[in-house]
Parts: structure tokens; sequence; C-alpha cells
């Protein structure tokens, strides 16, 4: 359950996107951090440099193209796992004479006011827009390839003595997220591969239907009810995993692309370390990602375990800090044991499921209150702690073969 930074006043039980991103700039406001961030800037790669114990990592002005590096000595990947859209191709589209863009990459200034709309596709994106824009649309007409469990959402809204009772009210607002994070936990049972979990993911399946049939025409319902199982297919499909692909050069010139393929598959140790990538973490890496509760949960859990990680580092203590080979081999046969015990194994086909290796990279297969203990506890043999010296040099550019100084 995410404790940082509540808000008592939002106005929807599922607020809007602009209400949620000014609840964003405002925690930016409120705790300076805005001055610290560097925006329209991609993450094009990074070199760890072992005389000097840092990470050069390479950056690329968006607005301008300049390329550049900035050396750090602790480098955590946040950058998000469903960024950058998938490109749209199809035949014809150079002849289209209306405007196309991606959900991601949203037009404001492009009326949709009593014109006719397309909507590709029918995952988390489109289930989300449709609802927003169908009052100004003339006619909308949506296109879809697999067919999505769909349930009834009442979007209450919370009106001004709810409000108040969550602002003034010690320990008002926290409960009521307790009940929250509480219910939706509950859901977690229908992703086992047991009796209950087949009998709770039918109940839902069913519910399903019956708001299909309940809402829809008829002659839709055959192409709206899916086939396969519930909770096979979470995501929305309209994104590139872009953040994976980005070269990343560890210890001896070994590649993150390097150690997925000696490893098998793309992996992490506690979803946000490799060995031979010193003080190098992810923010919601592989394995990560919670099916059935919230995402802010899950990065405020895995900012708690890199802060603790790092913080010989950061207290000059220590120079680097590396996972252990085997910790982090024994976590990852102990996480595909459990992901095999759910419906995300390579048997439900999926987008996380990667095609190549046939294991899931995106689940985190256990309860939040396991991700609680495991990102604060029991984790202290699993790192390896080394002091170096650190001193004037000129080391090789990284990618260009270009001389970049470091003092």
């Amino acid at each position: 359950m995410p404790v940082f930074c509540p808000k008592s006043e939002f106005s929807k039980v599922f607020p809007s996107q602009a209400e949620i991103l000014e609840y964003f700039n405002c925690v930016a406001a409120k705790f300076d951090v805005s001055r610290h961030i560097v925006v329209n800037t991609e993450w094009e790669g990074a070199c760890w440099q072992e005389l000097t114990n840092t990470w050069l990592v390479k950056l690329r002005d968006i607005s301008t193209g300049e390329t550049y590096y900035q050396e750090c000595k602790i480098l955590i990947s946040a950058v998000g796992g469903l960024v950058n859209p998938n490109y749209f191709d199809v035949t014809g589209i150079e002849d289209f004479q209306g405007d196309i863009f991606h959900t991601a990459r949203w037009r404001p200034e492009i009326s949709l006011r009593q014109k006719n709309v397309i909507v590709v596709g029918n995952g988390c994106s489109a289930s989300q827009l449709v609802p927003t824009i169908v009052e100004d649309a003339k006619n909308i007409s949506q296109f879809i390839r697999t067919p999505q469990y769909y349930l009834r959402n009442e979007n209450m809204e919370i009106n001004g003595k709810w409000r108040f009772f969550f602002r003034y009210v010690p320990g008002a607002l926290f409960f009521f997220r307790i009940l929250v994070f509480l219910f939706l936990e509950s859901t977690a049972v229908r992703f086992n591969v047991t009796g209950d979990g087949l009998r709770a993911r039918d109940q839902s399946a069913e519910r399903s239907r019956a708001y299909i049939r309940e809402t829809a025409p008829e002659k839709y319902w055959s192409l709206l009810m899916p086939k396969y199982e519930i909770g096979c297919k979470i995501l929305a499909t309209g994104f590139s995993l872009t953040q994976y692909d980005v070269e990343l050069i560890g210890r001896n010139g070994r590649t993150r692309s390097e150690h997925w393929n000696d490893f098998g598959y793309k992996e992490a140790y506690k979803s946000i370390a490799m060995c031979q990538f010193p003080n190098f973490f992810y923010v919601l890496g592989p394995n990560s990602g919670k099916s059935h509760t919230s995402t802010i949960y899950s990065i405020e859990n895995y900012v708690d375990l890199i802060i603790q990680v790092i913080a010989p580092v950061v207290h000059d203590q220590s120079s680097f800090v590396e996972v252990k080979t085997k910790s982090e081999k024994n976590y990852n046969v102990i996480l595909h044991d459990a992901i095999g015990k759910t419906i995300f194994n390579n048997s439900c086909f999926s987008y996380f499921i990667d095609q190549t290796t046939q294991k899931n990279w995106f689940v985190y297969p256990w309860s939040s209150f396991d991700m609680w203990y495991d990102t604060h506890f029991g984790f202290s043999n699993d790192w390896i702690y080394e002091s170096g010296t650190v001193g004037n040099m000129v080391l090789e550019g990284m990618f260009d073969g270009t001389l970049t100084k470091i003092f």
C-alpha cells in the first residue's frame, strides 16, 4: 500500500490524467526535486569505468539532437516500462488525410468534436480512452485483435464531505487505503494454479460475460468474449520495451545482452541488480510487475531496497556494491518456480512471455506482503562491497571511439 505523500482531495476514485499530473507536480514542488530534473533527454547507453568505479552515461538532447556524457557513481534505471509506443504501420497509412497519434503521444490541440474516430486496439489505454471521448466524437469505430475481459467500473465521486473527512480525521485516509489494499490483495488468488484459483477465475470470467451480455448488442458477443483464461493478458500491447535495448556495458566489457544470454532470459536479482554491473540498479526491472494492485506500491518498495543497498557507497564507506552471482542465480530459480505455480507460466501466451526463451520477464509471483518483506529484510548477505581509489585519468570514450577526460 503506497504511503508516501498521500492526497486527501482527489475528486474521484479513478481521477483523470490532468488531476494525477497535477498531484505529481505538487509532490515535486513540495520536495524541491524539479530543479534536479533535466527533461527532453534520452538515455542511449552507459559503460562501467573500472579505474574510477563510476558509470559513464551517454545522453542525447531530444530537442537539439546533441549527444553528451555524464559521469556518475550510482546509475539507476527508473525510466519505466510503457513509455515509447510501438510504431503504427499499416498499408496505405501514408494516404490517410486525418490525424494519427498514439495515446502516449496525445495531442490536446486536436479536437475530436463531431469527428469520425478510429481506435486501434482494446488494451488498457483504449479502455480508458473510448469512454472519455465518446461524448465528443461523432462516431467511434474500434478495431481489436483479441477480446479482453471487462468488468463494470463505477467511478465514484469523492464529494466534499468525504474529502473533509479524509483530510481532518486522523487516520481516516490511511484506514481507507488499507481497505483498498486488502481488497485488491484478496483478488490475487485468481492467478494461482489451484482449485481456489480456478473457481475465482471462473467467477470473474462469468461476471465479465454477464456484463457484456447486459451492455453490448448480441451480434457482438462472440467478438467481445475472450476464449483464453482470465489473467493471461493483463497489459496493453501498444508499447515497445526500449528500456532494455539501451547499450549497457559492465565489467570487462560485458554487455547486458551477454549477461542475459548466459542466464537464458531477461532477469535481475530481486528485480533491481545484476552481477558484474556494479552500482547499477533498476526500478521496475524484470519481474517486478504486479498483476492485481498498485505499481506505485512496487516502486516504493524497490526504492527502499536500493536506498538500503547503496547507503555505504553514498556515505563513502565503499566504492561500489555488486550482487553476488550465486544469490542472483538462486533468486531466479526460486522466482521461476513460483511463476510456474501461477497462470503466468509459459503455457499462457501473453505479452510478458518472451517468445524466444519462453520465460516470463514481467510478473512478480508472490503477494504484496512478500514484496514488502523481501525488499526490507533478509538480503544483507547477497551483496559484495569493495573499496578502491579514484584518480585523474583519460578514458577511452564509449560507443563512438572519442576520448572523454574525467577528473
